[in-house]
């Protein structure tokens, strides 16, 4: 039987863990076996540039950190060499560059996660290893908030390049009609189809 000093040591590290657990948005449990050396440093290298926390730890003690953290449902992961990665800034992050790695190296394979404090199936850890990082989609959000605003300027250019064509002289006869009528009229639906096509096309 391990000496009260061994057990104690043990207890710190479990609770060490437990506690640097419990701030992550995700947390990825995967089989490193196999990965060569080169291909760990590669790995390992682009997890802490990306600011994912990698470690591997025994078995026992990932259980007991679970259990800790009252994630009970989780014990059958822990089989075989396992590592755990997680992030504390993104839900997806750790999920994706775990997936990436195994499929560079055709070796590190997903065995399962939590997602917010909560165990979760394989499929469902996978499933958000394909969802886009937070800046991809504040980029996203960015486009269709200013998409509208810019689509109004293309259109009022397309407008006002049709109305001086058709000789439309001001804003004020282009809008009111007072002068070249039909001619404004066409303008506008022509510059209007030619934006419809062009979103119809963006979309495909």
């Amino acid at each position: 039987m391990p000496s009260p000093k061994i057990l104690e040591k043990k207890k710190a590290q479990v609770t060490k863990l437990a506690n640097e657990l419990k701030a992550a948005e995700s947390i990825v449990f995967s089989d490193y076996k196999g990965l060569t050396v080169a291909q760990d440093t590669e790995m390992r290298a682009k997890l802490r540039e990306a600011g994912i926390q990698y470690r591997v730890v025994k078995n026992t003690l990932s259980i007991r950190a679970m259990h800790e953290l009252g994630i009970k449902d989780i014990d059958e992961v822990f089989t075989g060499p396992t590592a755990i990665a997680y992030s504390t800034e993104d839900v997806v992050l750790a999920p994706r560059l775990i997936r990436e790695s195994g499929e560079k190296f055709k070796k590190t394979t997903i065995k399962g996660g939590i997602v917010a404090g909560k165990s979760v199936s394989l499929e469902e850890i996978l499933a958000l290893s394909y969802v886009p990082t937070q800046d991809v989609l504040y980029g996203q959000l960015t486009f269709m908030l200013l998409y509208p605003l810019t689509a109004l300027a293309q259109v009022s250019g397309q407008i006002a390049a049709k109305a001086e064509e058709a000789g439309v002289k001001t804003v004020g006869e282009l809008i009111t009609g007072a002068a070249a009528v039909p001619a404004a009229k066409e303008a506008v639906a022509e510059a209007a189809a030619e934006e419809e096509a062009e979103v119809k096309s963006e979309e495909e």
